[in-house]
Formats: C-alpha cells, structure tokens, sequence
C-alpha cells in the first residue's frame, strides 16, 4: 500500500473559492486560499528539502503566490525546486483534489523543468483563478496539447524530503526518484515485479505531445542524509 500511495502522489487564489461541482468525500470544494499558503522562508526550506543540498542549493526555488508560483530565489545548476499542492496529484475522481494539507516538495532537473515545471504552473494558475475543478482539468489537459514541449531524454525529478505530506493515506510517504519516459511497458522497467523496487506511476501529463509514463523508485535515505526505516517503504 505504501508504493501504490508513492505512485498516486508524484507530482502536481484570490479571496474566492473555486466552486467545485464534488459533493462527496472529505475535501468536496476549494478551502479557503489561505491554508494552502505558506510563510515564504518556510516554503524555501521545504522545497528545498525535495533533494540533497549539493542538488538543491543551487536549484531555482518557486513559492506559491495569490495568483500562482513565483520565482522566489534564482538558481544556478538548471534545478527548480517546488512545493505542489493536492491539485497537482489530482485525477477528475481523486477524492484529495482539494486537500489544503498537502504539501509535496519536488526538484526537477533541467529536462524536467522543460517538461513538467510548466504544467505544475499552468494547472496552480487555473486553479487561483477560482475556476471548478473540471474548468481546471479540462484547461490543463487543452494546455498540455497546444503547449508542452516534447519530453526530453533524461527527464527526473528527487522528492525525498522527509516532511513532506503527500496524502492523508501516504503521509510523507518514503524518499524517492521520479523518471520520466515516453510511455513503454512496465516490464521494460521491471517495474512492479515481486521484489522489485521500481514502480510504474500514474500518468498526469494530458494532451502531452508524445504519451508519458512515469517511474518511481524508492531510495534509502531522505534528502538530509537520514536513513528510512523499512515501514517508510
């Protein structure tokens, strides 16, 4: 159950609310903007914590704005380091799309900046705009088609902070890699197979020029050095 929750996680305002047209589970409608905010020096720190510092002290940081995420400090190795909200690891039925308590940290390297950075903004962009949320899937999914550049090989991204908060069933989860490929056969990977640790993940880019598929693998230790423990896994 731990690695199923890793892989639905990845990965992804105004004073008004959005006007959710849910009406079931824990979190039906937008909560109030201000509980998906952070105090700015704290939301650095936290992105900060998605990979080891020799990574994320020269990353770009972005922090979440009232109308999206802004440049907070500007990198130098081609990084950029981000806290994403519920929305980001949201499918049109994912019961968490507006959790307020989420928190994931991720660092994307240069082909992911290209590649997934973009929709991390666009889709928070429509979101602070106060739109529904099928206004806002469906204006992610038209974005992906008219704007998202081709994946490039090499594309990953590190979320291995150990406070992050991916989901009310995962917690902060465990410290893993995210790859990112044009879509193959999880057996290509060896990708959940008994006693393998890599895991095929959802698949979050719609209308992407080329099917995407992502895979997740778990590492030992979280980005400060710290070891897991195998409950964490």
């Amino acid at each position: 159950m731990g690695l199923r929750c890793i892989a639905l996680i990845v990965a992804l305002c105004g004073c008004c609310q959005a006007q959710s047209q849910d009406t079931k589970g824990p979190y039906p409608n937008m909560a109030p903007v201000d509980q998906y905010m952070m105090e700015r020096g704290a939301e650095i720190a936290l992105a900060r914590s998605a990979a080891p510092a020799t990574i994320s002290g020269d990353a770009e940081v972005l922090v979440l704005g009232r109308h999206g995420y802004e440049v907070a400090v500007k990198g130098k190795n081609g990084f950029a380091c981000v806290v994403e909200r519920s929305w980001m690891s949201g499918f049109r039925d994912d019961p968490e799309f507006w959790n307020p308590k989420q928190r994931a940290p991720v660092c994307f390297n240069p082909p992911a900046v290209r590649f997934v950075l973009p929709l991390t903004m666009k889709k928070t962009e429509l979101v602070l705009a106060g739109l529904s949320k099928a206004q806002v899937l469906d204006g992610f999914e038209a974005f992906g088609k008219k704007e998202l550049p081709p994946l490039e090989s090499g594309a990953m991204s590190f979320m291995m902070s150990i406070d992050a908060y991916l989901s009310d069933t995962a917690g902060h989860a465990g410290p893993h890699l995210m790859f990112y490929v044009a879509r193959t056969e999880a057996s290509a990977w060896g990708a959940d197979l008994h006693g393998s640790p890599v895991m095929l993940g959802f698949e979050q880019f719609p209308g992407a020029p080329t099917p995407v598929a992502m895979f997740i693998i778990p590492v030992s230790h979280w980005s400060d050095g710290t070891s897991t423990t195998p409950h964490a896994h």
